[in-house]
């Protein structure tokens, strides 16, 4: 099976060149300085309708801001408007991810409370007011993933395919490390999913070295800003 490139396009700019340069989907977002915000409602819009003449799928980007992971009952609110907004322009997916902390360690852990809310509002029925329904749209957990030990890991893995979670986004250690380095752990992260989640690798996945990663961990999928090559 061909391995599908998925494209983390910054803006509009880059839409056409990666889709014509052999992307397969698109993920769309603002302010990579940051590690990507909620993209406007005008790019996406612009990126759905570019992408479609090529039936390339794109996933938005759904985070409100840069910083950590754990949200205000406000910023959940934006979210939830933003998953909303994404999918009335006609997305095929959004990225997301929620974190808190454990009361007795303060240790990162996954949002559980949050996280099904905002994906319950992915894939649940959306009738507009004019009767019309939208088809529901998948969900990636992105790299906030990253930010928890590897036991956690573990069960988030479990709780996000309770979700309904299509994909977790992870890089398999700490962003400074190649990705080669991380391939053991992303090995045990396949292998704990068993096929019920796609692990996405990304983050020093480039169009060098992308078929080599998915090979190596037996995925079909990989993610960056240099997963094709851009003149």
């Amino acid at each position: 099976m061909a391995l599908l490139r998925e494209f983390c396009a910054e803006n509009m700019e880059w839409v056409p060149k990666a889709i014509a340069a052999g992307a397969g989907r698109i993920e769309l977002c603002d302010n990579l300085a940051v590690g990507g915000t909620t993209p406007s409602y005008g790019v996406i819009r612009a990126a759905v309708a570019c992408a479609a003449e090529a039936d390339v799928a794109v996933h938005a980007m759904v985070r409100p801001r840069g910083g950590g992971f754990a949200y205000s009952s406000e910023e959940e609110r934006m979210m939830l408007d933003d998953v909303t907004m994404a999918r009335m322009l006609g997305v095929a997916g959004v990225v997301l991810g929620c974190l808190s902390e454990d009361a007795e360690t303060g240790e990162p852990i996954l949002d559980h409370g949050m996280t099904g809310r905002l994906v319950r509002a992915a894939r649940e029925p959306l009738k507009l007011g004019d009767g019309r329904e939208v088809a529901p749209v998948s969900v990636t957990f992105h790299m906030a993933f990253d930010e928890l030990s590897d036991i956690r890991q573990l069960e988030a893995i479990d709780s996000l395919v309770d979700m309904g979670v299509g994909r977790i986004l992870t890089h398999g250690g700490a962003a400074a490390t190649p990705i080669a380095s991380n391939l053991g752990h992303l090995r045990r992260l396949v292998g704990h999913a068993a096929g019920r989640v796609g692990i996405l690798p990304g983050g020093g996945v480039t169009f060098e070295n992308a078929e080599e990663v998915a090979c190596a961990l037996g995925v079909d999928e990989a993610h960056g800003t240099r997963i094709v090559r851009l003149t």
